[in-house]
């Protein structure tokens, strides 16, 4: 069966090979309210659908309009075989609940590289996602970026207080990375992105190279909110 928890997702854990993110657009904060009641209602009331997805996770946009939706998959063939058997009668219970819906994307990932500490207990009070598109795919400049911010953070001269981990994921087109980034809360992550500097980092040569990085498109960053954890019984 379907049992909801409260428990964060573990970004690290070796048997997820195919980690996917994706984005709704729902208009408001009653809507975000009701569709995340409405997924919960719908996957419940169901079994557990694959033994290749690992948990699905969600999380409200503190935009108050956009919901971001994590799932830990085994390999990319399990998701396939849930789309074919499982998905469409989920989307369609959804839908009926909350209409209009907007389905904005779903990009498929891997993980690269994960900042945390060893003896890390805090709970994450806000999620910041990161999400960095590169002019066409280059899987080898995805991963030199990452590396690029990983010395920059380990150069850092006024580490910015708040921040718990960071995980940084590789979209298989090549095109993107997405950090996954938990906070100790949003006010946090706001007073971080208010202080001296171009982000959360200071104005230093390392982090130059990461915001001037050849190729680099553009950057978004979003805050959210936990609202709801499935995972099998």
């Amino acid at each position: 069966m379907t049992r909801r928890i409260h428990a964060h997702p573990d970004l690290t854990r070796p048997e997820v090979g195919a980690p996917f993110f994706s984005t709704w657009r729902v208009g408001t904060p009653e809507r975000q309210r009701a569709t995340v009641e409405a997924i919960a209602a719908a996957w419940e009331r169901r079994p557990w659908p694959a033994d290749g997805l690992l948990g699905y996770y969600v999380y409200a946009g503190d935009d108050g309009t956009t919901l971001l939706h994590h799932s830990q998959w085994r390999s990319e063939q399990d998701y396939e075989a849930f789309v074919k058997v499982h998905r469409q009668e989920r989307v369609d219970e959804i839908d009926m609940a909350v209409p209009g819906i907007e389905r904005v994307a779903l990009d498929r990932y891997r993980r690269y590289r994960s900042g945390v500490r060893e003896e890390e207990t805090r709970v994450p009070g806000c999620v910041v996602i990161v999400e960095i598109e590169f002019e066409g795919p280059d899987p080898e400049r995805q991963r030199t970026w990452v590396d690029a911010v990983f010395e920059a953070l380990e150069s850092e001269p006024k580490p910015r207080p708040g921040g718990i981990s960071a995980h940084f994921h590789l979209s298989t087109d090549g095109t993107k990375v997405l950090n996954y980034a938990e906070w100790e809360s949003a006010q946090a992550h706001i007073e971080a992105m208010a202080a001296p500097g171009d982000g959360v980092g200071s104005s230093t040569p390392q982090w130059e190279r990461v915001q001037r990085y050849p190729g680099l498109k553009q950057s978004t960053v979003g805050r959210y909110s936990y609202a709801l954890g499935l995972v099998p019984e």
